[in-house]
């Protein structure tokens, strides 16, 4: 490894070159002065960023003593309250307020709709995200489980038509005719302005004539319609020669539906990013994204092309002129957090950059690309999503860096926007004063549940033995949390302004029970959600033709409020007697999980992946996940529920099957050939044993350990 000394910094000198031959070209930004003004931000910030990683440890060190104190009796709230009140753990609420943010995208503001998550270094993924802004609802329904039955081989008309009858039955619902169904329709033209549908030798219209905006092709024979549902578009596509449309009596071919509407390029949770190598290739994603020239070679299905960004989407208004929709995803950055450090910069003391640092800098110099051809942000805003903060401080201390950051690039003040991960439980207590501190740059928050539940089982670790993992779903905390965000979101003036958030569906084979239950989201009043699919996101898009979230968020805003009482509520056993059967069998199951996600981590660099659990379903995984899974063994470990032999036992075991179920992969490393060599199988019972004493129970600090020890000895 080649390192530069310049700027009171040991910089990796590819890192420097990429910065200075790849990035500053085109963005008026001279490389000496970046650099001179990056290394004085660096240095005056990093001590300040490590006081307030100390202080979480310094705060956590005061729960288990107060828990350890309190051993044996029931919680009692009130005094509970007041002693996290009097550590700082919840500070004072002050007056209310709403949010100031100024030019946000409409796809952050009004549109309600789906969110990708896709890890920056894999450049096809980013690509497949950024082009889900659209999406076939024939595809989508045609092959996944929504549909029941096999596809089996070939065309299977049958399952087509069904498909067809199950879409028509949407638009009844959410674009009715004025009478009669979509079913019935036999052509669709377009007359004085209007889409005319003839039914049963009768010409019909919308019941809702403004929900027509536009059409491609001749009136008479329109090649495609425009339509416009809660600020949502369907482009029905007519095409009497294709092999669907001639199954159809109205010739539609096809719907594309707006799917994701903005897709979250992450650098954190799904991505292994360990050193220069790896962050320059996520930087040089991102770049290509904000540049708009990122490609990506495919080979599928014995064919070979390159994948671009997609072009705008353009028709002809009802009334004659053009209209332009953007062809992509909006794009944010979500950055890692403020613990990570990277041995790809060192300061003058010896130490890494915090990577956190590190991350805004070169995201906010890649997304000045963009303020040229205004191809992603229509609005000129750089829109970064920030993790695992604890606290209002620790917020407050991301704003004084953004705005670091916008003087040293020479932007204005609150172009880099921000949104909040409300995933740990000192920022949940706190979300009212977190967003107070950013109230002119927040975009966002984000009830990250699985990273909350993490952060849960952590911050009372002391309390006792958590219940089981299938249990949490239903407990008091989480149900509290979730509509606490929501409430305190409205009550600072989100609606209309910035996102509101939900989770991540995390079994992308499962798309019929995903139809079933994440309805839930906009109707619990989240204008976004995440999913882990292009194919997902299209399905999900029409639970937001169905519910109007900005009407259901009116009718939140006068039920009663979430209690902080039912937050503070911990998910430890009351009496816990299982059997041992059950023991080993949530023991087994959690190390599924740790070990089929660790072992592409360390081996192959691969941050996010869908992993079989122990029934073999699939299961994408990420550190959040795997945060829950190894804190609750090694919450189970400490409290006697299980003991150190019997969990390392359980280990071996799931090893064995981890190693079964990826067989047919050719880079595969088996663990356990030899337990005590394979670096992989060590991670994971790190991450176990010496779970405990894990910073906020956050599985990177060990994860980057063994992947670089993993690199080195390659």
């Amino acid at each position: 490894m080649v390192i530069t000394e310049k700027y009171g910094l040991k910089i990796n000198t590819k890192l420097l070159d990429f910065v200075n031959n790849e990035i500053i070209p085109g963005t008026n930004i001279k490389s000496e002065a970046f650099w001179i003004s990056f290394g004085k931000i660096v240095h005056e910030l990093a001590p300040i960023n490590k006081k307030l990683i100390q202080k979480r440890e310094d705060i956590q060190k005061k729960i288990d003593e107060w828990h350890k104190k309190n051993k044996g009796k029931l919680l009692n709230k009130k005094e509970y309250l007041q002693f996290l009140k009097s550590i700082s753990y919840i500070v004072e609420e002050k007056n209310n307020f709403n949010i100031e943010t100024a030019n946000v995208d409409d796809e952050i503001a009004v549109i309600a709709g789906p969110q990708l998550v896709v890890p920056v270094d894999n450049a096809r993924y980013a690509l497949n995200a950024a082009n889900a802004r659209w999406g076939s609802l024939y595809d989508a329904l045609y092959g996944t489980d929504v549909i029941p039955g096999e596809k089996g081989k070939g065309f299977n008309e049958k399952r087509a038509r069904t498909v067809i009858a199950y879409v028509r039955k949407f638009l009844d619902e959410t674009i009715p005719l004025e009478n009669g169904s979509w079913d019935e329709i036999s052509k669709i033209k377009v007359k004085n302005n209007d889409i005319v549908f003839h039914l049963d030798k009768k010409e019909i219209y919308l019941k809702n004539k403004d929900q027509f905006i536009g059409f491609n092709g001749e009136k008479e024979k329109p090649t495609s319609i425009l339509l416009k549902n809660n600020n949502l578009h369907i482009d029905i596509i007519i095409d009497p020669n294709h092999f669907i449309g001639k199954l159809d009596k109205a010739s539609i071919s096809d719907f594309i539906v707006e799917s994701a509407l903005s897709t979250i390029i992450d650098n954190e949770d799904s991505v292994a990013a360990v050193d220069a190598e790896d962050k320059i290739k996520c930087y040089r994603n991102w770049l290509g994204l904000m540049k708009g020239d990122l490609t990506a070679n495919i080979e599928k299905n014995g064919k070979k092309f390159v994948r671009k960004l997609n072009p705008d989407r353009t028709y002809i208004s009802k009334d004659g002129n053009k209209i332009n929709l953007h062809g992509r995803a909006l794009l944010l950055n979500r950055n890692v957090g403020h613990l990570m450090t990277n041995p790809a910069i060192v300061l003058k003391d010896g130490t890494e950059i915090p990577e956190g640092i590190m991350d805004t800098f070169m995201a906010t110099l890649c997304a000045l690309h963009d303020f040229i051809n205004k191809k992603n942000s229509r609005t000129g805003s750089v829109y970064i999503v920030k993790p695992k903060m604890h606290g209002p401080e620790e917020v407050a201390f991301t704003n004084t860096l953004f705005e670091k950051v916008e003087e040293a690039l020479g932007i204005e003040k609150y172009t880099i926007k921000v949104g909040i991960m409300d995933e740990e439980r000192r920022t949940t207590v706190n979300l009212k004063e977190c967003i107070r501190q950013v109230k002119n740059r927040i975009v966002f928050i984000n009830t990250g549940f699985l990273d909350r539940t993490g952060d849960e089982m952590h911050t009372s670790f002391e309390a006792g033995p958590m219940i089981f993992k299938g249990e949490m779903k239903k407990s008091t905390w989480l149900s509290a949390y979730e509509n606490w965000n929501v409430d305190v979101g409205l009550s600072c003036g989100f609606s209309g302004k910035a996102q509101i958030g939900k989770g991540m569906w995390a079994m992308p084979d499962q798309m019929a029970n995903m139809m079933v239950q994440k309805i839930g989201h906009p109707k619990s009043g989240a204008n976004c959600a995440w999913v882990p699919s292009p194919t997902a996101a299209t399905l999900h898009s029409m639970h937001y033709h169905k519910v109007n979230v900005f009407e259901e968020q009116n009718k939140i805003k006068s039920r009663s409020k979430a209690k902080l009482d039912g937050i503070l509520d911990i998910p430890t056993a009351d009496r816990p007697n299982w059997a041992i059967d059950d023991i080993n069998r949530e023991l087994e199951n959690n190390a599924q999980g740790i070990l089929g996600y660790v072992v592409r981590w360390i081996n192959q660099g691969v941050g996010c992946s869908k992993v079989p659990d122990i029934n073999n379903i699939g299961l994408m995984e990420d550190r959040a996940t795997l945060r829950i899974s190894s804190q609750h063994i090694a919450n189970w470990l400490h409290h006697g529920i299980c003991k150190k032999d019997q969990v390392m036992e359980v280990m071996k075991k799931m090893a064995k099957i981890v190693d079964g179920q990826n067989k047919d992969d050719p880079t595969y490393q088996k663990m356990s050939d030899n337990f005590e060599k394979s670096v992989a199988f060590s991670a994971a019972c790190d991450l176990v044993f010496k779970g405990r004493v894990q910073p906020s129970g956050y599985t990177e600090p060990l994860l980057h350990q063994k992947r670089l020890e993993r690199k080195a000895s390659n």
